[in-house]
């Protein structure tokens, strides 16, 4: 054979690969994972327990003649629950608008601006609002609150009660006593702070020192720093922040019952006596005298208050996901 031809290839198969090394399992280990398993089953179960209750006792009230609903007084079951979520989503979004911007200045503070030890002391207030029963919140809200804003609320009709557009939210008698939806957002804006301050300023603290420290280099000041490298990367989690405090304003009861005095009203004007009730208010203060089909109707609101609050959460919780490889979210 000539040096010129090729020895043939070789035809000897692979080898099969190694079995994979099966890790031990601890029985603490074993324990753990049941045990986390256990509590997410636990969760939706309960979730489709709460479902199921809300929507068979909601039947009766959407289906029957509204005639001979105490609560409904004759008009359709839609009709009757407009009003209040119109005046549920009216006030969540006004304690939105006000808190988000007062919540990203908090945590940017605590976490690029504050000394060390003052930054610590501020979280640990903030944190703190969070323990403050809703029942406080309400006293406060409903005894000192609406009458220290109540000579605000008329300077604001004067001013702004005669712009076009803005008359649209600020003209009208302004409310004596202060008692107005104006007054139960602003009071739902400080329940909420606690929570979207804490998620906007762990997202703040995360961002890379690398993207911060290179910003400086260039030149840039500690405000073009933020601007060009904190806020785009905690943009996802700024808005899943807001999110979980609307669901937390949405679903929030004794401190809107005490200080807004309501009825089933569509009404934008935020200064006026007369204000629209929220679904949470309206339940608990038409559950005591409700018998019947009646205590069904207020059920099925609660239904669509779970619907709403639902969504809500859902939406936030994908946003978080969706960035999950900026914030650290799982």
């Amino acid at each position: 054979m000539s040096t010129s031809e090729k020895a043939p290839a070789s035809t000897t198969p692979p080898s099969p690969p190694a079995d994979k090394i099966k890790a031990k399992k601890r029985p603490g280990d074993i324990a753990f994972s049941g045990t986390a398993l256990g509590a997410g089953i636990i969760i939706l179960l309960v979730l489709a327990a709460t479902a199921v209750f809300l929507i068979g006792q909601s039947i009766p009230a959407i289906t029957e003649d509204p005639e001979e609903n105490p609560i409904l007084h004759g008009q359709s079951f839609w009709s009757y629950v407009g009003p209040f979520i119109f005046g549920t989503l009216w006030s969540s979004l006004l304690a939105l608008v006000i808190a988000t911007p007062i919540a990203i200045g908090i945590a940017l503070f605590i976490s690029h601006y504050a000394p060390r030890r003052l930054a610590a002391v501020l979280g640990y207030v903030i944190d703190l609002l969070a323990a403050v029963p809703s029942v406080v919140f309400g006293l406060w809200g409903a005894l000192f609150f609406s009458s220290f804003l109540q000579p605000f609320y008329v300077w604001l009709n004067s001013v702004a009660g005669d712009i076009p557009v803005l008359n649209l939210f600020f003209a009208g008698p302004v409310s004596p006593v202060g008692r107005t939806i104006l007054t139960a957002a602003l009071v739902l804006a400080v329940m909420i702070l606690p929570i979207m301050t804490a998620i906007c300023r762990e997202v703040f603290l995360q961002t890379p020192k690398l993207h911060e420290e290179a910003a400086l280099a260039l030149g840039a000041t500690r405000w073009e720093m933020i601007r060009m490298s904190v806020l785009p990367f905690a943009r996802g989690g700024m808005v899943s922040g807001a999110m979980l405090g609307l669901g937390r304003a949405l679903g929030e009861t004794m401190a809107v019952t005490m200080v807004l005095s309501g009825s089933p009203i569509i009404l934008l004007q935020l200064l006026q006596s007369g204000n629209p009730l929220t679904i949470p208010a309206n339940i608990a203060l038409s559950f005591p005298e409700a018998y019947g089909t009646g205590v069904n109707a207020l059920i099925a609101t609660g239904l669509i208050l779970f619907i709403v609050t639902f969504i809500v959460n859902a939406a936030a919780r994908w946003i978080v996901n969706r960035r999950s490889e900026f914030s650290g979210a799982n």
